[in-house]
């Protein structure tokens, strides 16, 4: 059984220890922190905006794929791996995960946000879907005064001066209730505790006697044909939380993610976790990647250092998923140069180095990244794979601005299943 490398435990990295795990591959997953998935929507954007709100993201994966690119300029993700990968990726994440992900790559949700937009995704976890908005659709957005993330009028109000798509908008109002993450002989997290986070409203969404308690309270006050927005707190571990609750009150109920922490991000990290454990892959958290041996153009081990004790692990193949610079996948010093930071692998798109004044207009700087071949291997200048083993997954790729236009999970989850398939291949 050969030994694979993966370096990231985000979404890119996961994914890609779970299809090599899946292929027989001996994988050991090798990460200094937690990943971005628990800092997320717990959604999958495959391609939102473009520049306007997309409606149908393996269409305009398509588009890209056959969009002429400048000389000089650098071309999105999806050009290089094209529209096949991005299907197969989004149907494997959906194969591992059937009850915490769905919708289709022909077709984007349109989801509320915390703040009251509307935000296009392709996959979505099953809580969150009676959320997606459609003209004359009746909402009652429901916060709690002890959960100061989320509020509701505010919700409320911005969706209702939002004119829709493809013409007419909702109709939302708002409910703020007084209700703590735990009632009277359920107990209190926190002895003394008025205000509560996220995550203790998740925890106390898990125990049906909780929701029981919650239904009777918000029942009385809904009125007949209205689907109820939540905060995203119903349940952390419970997957049938949400339905339950929906079937206690008697009305459609969605989630609408918070700012991290995440708990349906949290959710979808615990759930492709898992399931690479129950696998056997090998994780090794809190570690960070100080060095590498090459013999004869191969990457054969990296060394570690958790703490100051240091460890070389050695494989046959190795996976980079480390980001980008908010990841620090790449770097930028105090002279302006940016580098990779654990091979020093060359980079593309350092010609624009600079940050625009514009903080939300478009930042050629966060383009710059690591050209690859079709079996995801970063090249160099003379178009050859800098190492023959080593692959490279995610934010790292270079082309495109993921928080732009709401595409960095596709890249990941596409670029993460064609390497570990063009892994497979080679080592069998």
């Amino acid at each position: 059984m050969s030994r694979v490398v993966v370096i990231g435990a985000g979404l890119a990295g996961l994914v890609a220890a779970n299809r090599l795990a899946d292929t027989g591959c001996d994988v050991v997953l090798l990460h200094q922190g937690l990943g971005g998935l628990q800092s997320g929507q717990g959604t999958i954007d495959i391609f939102g905006y473009n520049p306007g709100r997309v409606t149908n993201p393996i269409k305009a994966v398509a588009a890209e794929t056959r969009r002429r690119v400048p000389a000089g300029s650098l071309s999105h993700p999806y050009k290089a791996l094209g529209v096949k990968a991005v299907r197969v990726g989004v149907e494997y994440l959906k194969q591992v995960l059937p009850e915490l992900l769905v919708g289709s790559v022909e077709s984007n949700y349109q989801l509320p946000t915390a703040v009251g937009a509307i935000r296009p995704t392709c996959l979505a976890q099953p809580s969150m879907v009676a959320g997606d908005v459609a003209a004359d659709l009746e909402l009652a957005i429901v916060g709690f005064e002890q959960l100061k993330d989320f509020n509701p009028e505010l919700v409320a109000q911005n969706l209702n001066r939002t004119e829709l798509a493809g013409g007419g908008r909702v109709n939302a109002r708002h409910l703020l209730l007084e209700f703590r993450a735990r009632q009277g002989p359920l107990g209190s997290p926190r002895e003394g505790e008025l205000d509560s986070s996220a995550l203790s409203y998740a925890r106390a969404f898990d125990d049906r006697r909780y929701r029981v308690l919650f239904a009777k309270t918000l029942a009385p006050k809904l009125a007949q044909g209205e689907t109820v927005g939540l905060p995203a707190v119903l349940g952390l571990q419970d997957p049938n939380a949400w339905a339950d609750l929906a079937e206690l009150l008697g009305h459609a109920v969605f989630e609408i993610p918070l700012p991290p922490p995440s708990v349906p991000g949290i959710r979808l990290n615990q759930a492709l976790t898992a399931r690479a454990l129950s696998l056997g892959v090998r994780t090794v958290p809190g570690v960070r990647v100080l060095g590498f041996a090459v013999e004869a153009g191969r990457v054969v081990s990296v060394r570690t250092q958790p703490g100051v004790a240091t460890r070389d692990y050695r494989g046959a193949a190795f996976v980079l998923a480390t980001g980008g610079f908010e990841a620090g996948g790449l770097a930028m010093d105090s002279y302006g140069s940016i580098t990779e930071t654990l091979f020093e692998l060359p980079l593309v798109g350092l010609q624009n180095q600079s940050l625009q004044a514009d903080y939300w207009g478009d930042q050629p700087l966060f383009n710059c990244g690591l050209q690859v071949d079709a079996q995801l291997r970063p090249i160099g200048a003379s178009g050859e794979p800098v190492y023959a083993n080593l692959h490279a997954v995610g934010g790292i790729l270079a082309g495109s601005s993921g928080w732009r236009d709401k595409s960095g999970d596709g890249v990941a989850v596409a670029s993460a299943v064609a390497a570990a398939d063009a892994i497979a291949k080679e080592l069998a």
